[in-house]
């Protein structure tokens, strides 16, 4: 039996859905065109709201720990590989893309975590 989704709901859902793609595309886009610079004030504002609304609409309670897990884990992999290109050198866009989605996930994860430590303050 199929589930009933309200029509709220469900477009919440597809915001979130595409937040997520949003979020993944603007982060590609500004490292291929940011050049050395590095994030536009722009692109970081865009991530870091965007990270929000990912973290706000497309994780249940049955996904907190999985997606906690994996963004702290995607976060500190992000940031070593960035480490290890900046070594390298020449790989400026490569950098780029990796801090825009540190950006990106960094603040999803914030408001996932803010979720789970309310679920267990407010359990007795």
């Amino acid at each position: 039996m199929a589930q009933k989704t309200t029509t709220g709901s469900n477009i919440w859902s597809k915001v979130g859905v595409w937040s997520y793609i949003a979020g993944l595309v603007i982060a590609l886009l500004v490292a291929i065109f940011s050049g050395i610079g590095g994030l536009a004030s722009w692109a970081i504002w865009t991530l870091v709201i965007l990270g929000v609304i990912v973290g706000l609409l497309n994780i249940g309670d049955d996904e907190v720990l999985m997606y906690l897990v994996a963004s702290v884990a995607f976060v500190v992999s992000a940031s070593a590989l960035e480490g290890v290109f900046a070594a390298v050198g020449g790989l400026t866009m490569i950098e780029t893309f990796m801090n825009a989605i540190i950006v990106f996930t960094a603040p999803g994860a914030l408001v996932v975590a803010f979720k789970a430590l309310y679920q267990v303050a407010k359990s007795d």
